[in-house]
């Protein structure tokens, strides 16, 4: 038994994949909008989480590696996180790694 792996399409870059999937166009333009929305918002919030490590980093006067013990993460990742490459983590490692420091995060809707 083989497994069928060829390509038989590619979205373009910046192309809607919601029109390319047979949506209707103003269906396809609305998917969009609130894909991009959900897509923003999660960044913003990421780059909060960040910013907040990040201070405590600095304000700790702690060296890179230190942290990454004190976070139980390695010195990459401290790495990734002072230089907020986001998509390398998700919301709930970063959330884990305040919680270690004593620092909880609550959600406020609204």
């Amino acid at each position: 038994m083989s497994i069928d792996t060829e390509i038989r399409h590619t979205t373009k870059a910046g192309s809607n994949i919601f029109l390319e999937l047979g949506f209707p166009a103003d269906e396809a333009k609305r998917l969009q909008a609130e894909s991009e929305q959900q897509i923003n918002d999660t960044q913003l919030l990421k780059e909060q989480l960040m910013a907040e490590l990040a201070s405590w980093i600095k304000e700790s006067h702690l060296k890179q590696v230190e942290a990454a013990e004190i976070l139980m993460v390695s010195r990459p990742r401290v790495s990734d996180v002072v230089n907020k490459k986001t998509s390398k983590f998700t919301i709930d490692a970063l959330v884990g790694m305040l919680s270690r420091i004593g620092k909880p995060v609550t959600l406020s809707v609204g």
